[in-house]
Parts: C-alpha cells; sequence; structure tokens
C-alpha cells in the first residue's frame, strides 16, 4: 500500500471519529429522544400544610390570578392558576397542561408581556423572573410552591421555559381574578 492509500484512511478515520464524537454530543445536547416520551403528572389542588398542633384545612384554594397558556416554540394548551392557601402559603397550579415533553424545562414566573408568535419566544428572560423549579411533566396538572419571599405583584406571566436553548415552549398571561 502506498502512502498516500495510507493518510487517506487515517484522514477518513479521522472523520468517523470526529463524526460519532459530534453525534454523540449531539444527542446527548438536544435529547430527541424526549419528542416522543410524554410524562404525565396528576396531582391533586394544593392543599394547607398542617401545621404542629392543627389538622389540615379542607378549606379551598383561593384562586389570585390565571390565564390561559399559549404556543411557542412547541404547541402548548392549558390554565395557569396562582393559589393562595387557607395557610396563607401561595402555589402556581398548571391544570390540563399539554406540551411538548423537552430538555431542562422550568416553570418560571416573569414580568415579561406575553406575545403571539416567534416575537414571544425569547422575552422572558430578559427581565425579572423567579424559577418555581424543573416541569414535573409535559402533560396533566401539577403544582408548584411559591417562595414566601417572592411579591406577586412584580410578576405578571408564567412560561414554560427551556433553559438549555432560552426558549419559551409556552406561556400565560396573568389576570388578576376578582
Amino acid at each position: 500500500m502506498d502512502e498516500k492509500k495510507r493518510r487517506r484512511r487515517r484522514l477518513g478515520a479521522g472523520v468517523l471519529v470526529v463524526a460519532a464524537a459530534a453525534l454523540g454530543l449531539g444527542l446527548y445536547w438536544f435529547e430527541p429522544w424526549k419528542l416522543w416520551q410524554d410524562e404525565a403528572v396528576s396531582e391533586a389542588p394544593p392543599v394547607a400544610a398542617a401545621g404542629p398542633s392543627a389538622p389540615p384545612t379542607s378549606a379551598a384554594p383561593r384562586v389570585l390570578a390565571q390565564g390561559t397558556l399559549i404556543s411557542h416554540e412547541h404547541t402548548t394548551t392549558g390554565t395557569v392558576k396562582l393559589l393562595r392557601l387557607a395557610d396563607g402559603s401561595r402555589s402556581l397550579r398548571l391544570e390540563n397542561l399539554d406540551t411538548s415533553n423537552g430538555p431542562d424545562l422550568r416553570v418560571w414566573l416573569t414580568d415579561a408581556p406575553v406575545k403571539e408568535g416567534v416575537d414571544g419566544w425569547r422575552v422572558f428572560d430578559d427581565g425579572r423572573h423567579v424559577s418555581l423549579g424543573k416541569l414535573k411533566g409535559n402533560k396533566g396538572d401539577q403544582n408548584y410552591p411559591v417562595p414566601a419571599d417572592v411579591n406577586l405583584t412584580d410578576f405578571t406571566s408564567v412560561t414554560i421555559w427551556c433553559d438549555r436553548f432560552d426558549v419559551s415552549f409556552g406561556a400565560a398571561a396573568l389576570s388578576l381574578w376578582p
């Protein structure tokens, strides 16, 4: 075998190694299999925590604000409610959520306006936001405690935020409940 053929083989092997590494990194980063995996969650509405000497209360939570999710990067539907429980704690509730699964999805309270279409995909990290945690599932009903030090009047919307790609899957403007 002459030198020219050996160089071509080494170059071909190097290209294969680089391509395999790029494919592996791409799969790790994008997690494309999640697009075909649904995670359904079915949590009951939140109830006030029992105190040291008090039993849990069955009083219904009070709706402080609510909104309807619109689609951004992925088709997203459902309802968002901010609730005050009988013990004074607050919770954000997603009801009938239906969106795509994805890598590193979070539930954020934000001060950004909700915009339709592509204009709304990337606005939520421009201003103030607070993460309520990882999205528990891409379908169903779920609750997220709101920390006591969060001033709800500072936030006007909720987004299902993909932290890996800095894009909103869907969002809802919050309207005060009468």
